[in-house]
């Protein structure tokens, strides 16, 4: 019979090997990611490589020096296009003198307000024109407005046609 003593040994030995089996295990993992890192590295000096290739043809193809010439060219150019732009406007604007028409074309839309206004005033009944007579005046496009609210015109519709027809009138 095998003795207690022989069987503590062979236990003993067993789980010493054990251990050196889970040991070699991790070095053998160690290895194999040592191993998958390396061929990332390998791959990735592959792509680096193939990235200044490609640098330098895009170098060879783009002559730094003389596109910085054009550059300052075209920014020239620009420059000289926006002087120009600005002298033309002002001599347009003197020619033109748009000062003097833009306050002539105030008096004529203030003159068409008050004809319409006056129009408006006469289809009012009288006692709504003694009402009006005692108040302050007022801007054309309000008057106009109160005046339809006064007639009773509570339809969008007509308001909007005459906000239209005012608009026309600025215009």
């Amino acid at each position: 019979m095998v003795s207690a003593k022989a069987l503590a040994k062979e236990l003993v030995h067993s789980k010493r090997t054990v251990n050196r089996l889970y040991e070699n295990k991790a070095q053998m993992n160690s290895i194999s990611m040592h191993l998958g890192e390396s061929v990332a590295i390998a791959r990735t000096v592959g792509h680096l490589e193939k990235s200044a290739e490609v640098m330098k043809l895009v170098n060879n193809l783009m002559k730094a020096p003389e596109v910085a010439v054009t550059m300052q060219e075209f920014s020239k150019e620009m420059t000289k296009a926006g002087v120009i732009e600005e002298f033309v406007n002002d001599a347009v604007d003197s020619a033109l003198d748009f000062d003097d028409i833009e306050e002539e074309i105030e008096e004529e839309v203030d003159q068409v307000l008050t004809a319409i206004a006056g129009e408006t005033a006469a289809q009012l009944p009288e006692a709504v024109r003694k009402e009006k007579a005692k108040q302050p005046p007022q801007t054309a496009g309000t008057a106009q407005e109160e005046e339809a609210i006064a007639e009773g015109v509570d339809d969008e519709e007509e308001l909007e046609a005459i906000r239209a027809r005012l608009a026309k009138v600025r215009s």
